[in-house]
């Protein structure tokens, strides 16, 4: 893929209307979500879970591209079509996390770095011929007592440049996750600090691995308060701080960015995505979404595993990416929510 391609990729991942459905949760994790529902983690479960997703009929009017963990790369639709050629035949890009999760940060307790470069060019040449167009890193920084620190936030921000330069080598575009996380009682002003140093460091690294800025999608945090903050901030001062934020911090020639929902509700992260967009218009980037459980909770919680709620699951997940669709040109209303019902 030529740097043209890469750049065409990544424009039509934060196309106009559209956003990027996250569906890369790994079996454990899928499984923690299953169980609070009654729903056995099988392979047989999780395929079908995810056959439900891929399969929506209009899906495609919504969600750009959606990311694959490497169960689900390799599995098929019910008549034997594998999913990423089927989501090729649908409009959707299909996407594959290629990191191996956050672990314990040696000598810095209480953070972590995100691993899984070893063997990464050979993974993601398998991943390209099996028809993946964009990859997915995550790294996480905790907001804590005296955390984070530079160590970890600079660790994260090199190996996420490192990921995202053999992805470009590789011909697949990357999205570059710096998740600050939600968790906490920091306030939004401290949430603005840790977020503004983690995404100066991340486009330092960006710079210094040669990483095609236009070949590339950010996936931001919000700035918002952290859970257990005693004063949580309004949906008008989160999109505010947060535009600030990335103004202050990105290049103009930045593909674009996808938020994550990082913990928040389905409707609040819906909010926020909107605000920024009706609030702020001519930013140098399109600001869009890549949520997780803000797309697929109401949908799993009315599917409970069983095949006769497979039409009413995949309606309200089309309606939660045509809300979501609608924040990202800032057109959403909290009246929308009442059209599932």
């Amino acid at each position: 893929m030529t740097s043209q391609e890469l750049q065409a990729t990544a424009k039509a991942m934060v196309a106009k209307g559209k956003g990027i459905l996250a569906m890369d949760e790994s079996n454990p994790t899928c499984g923690r979500r299953f169980k609070k529902l009654g729903i056995e983690n099988t392979v047989d479960n999780r395929r079908a879970w995810r056959a439900l997703l891929l399969t929506t009929p209009r899906l495609a009017d919504y969600i750009s591209g959606a990311i694959l963990y490497d169960e689900t790369i390799r599995q098929s639709t019910s008549d034997g079509i594998p999913f990423p050629p089927y989501m090729g035949q649908c409009g959707i890009i299909p996407g594959i996390k290629v990191d191996t999760g956050a672990k314990d940060l040696a000598g810095f307790p209480g953070e972590k770095v995100t691993e899984g470069l070893d063997g990464l060019r050979e993974r993601l040449t398998e991943y390209k011929g099996m028809g993946a167009r964009f990859a997915k890193w995550r790294a996480v920084i905790t907001i804590g007592n005296q955390i984070p620190s530079r160590g970890c936030i600079h660790a994260n921000a090199h190996a996420l440049a490192r990921y995202a330069a053999l992805c470009q080598e590789a011909g697949i575009v990357p999205i570059v996750e710096p998740e600050v996380l939600i968790d906490g009682d920091h306030t939004i002003d401290r949430c603005h600090e840790v977020t503004s140093e983690t995404l100066r460091a991340v486009f330092a690294e960006l710079k210094e691995q040669r990483v095609l800025m236009e070949g590339m999608v950010l996936k931001s945090s919000m700035v918002i308060s952290g859970l257990d903050c005693p004063k949580q901030a309004r949906v008008k001062e989160v999109a505010e701080k947060t535009v600030e934020c990335l103004l202050k911090n990105l290049p103009e020639n930045l593909a674009g960015v996808a938020f994550l929902s990082g913990g928040q509700s389905s409707e609040l992260a819906t909010a926020h995505l909107n605000a920024m967009n009706a609030m702020h218009r001519g930013l140098p980037w399109p600001l869009t979404f890549s949520y997780a459980r803000a797309l697929q909770q109401s949908a799993m919680e009315t599917w409970l595993g069983k095949s006769e709620n497979v039409a009413a699951a995949q309606k309200l997940l089309c309606h939660r990416a045509k809300l979501n669709g609608a924040a990202s040109v800032g057109s959403y209303s909290e009246e929308m929510e009442k059209e599932a019902a």
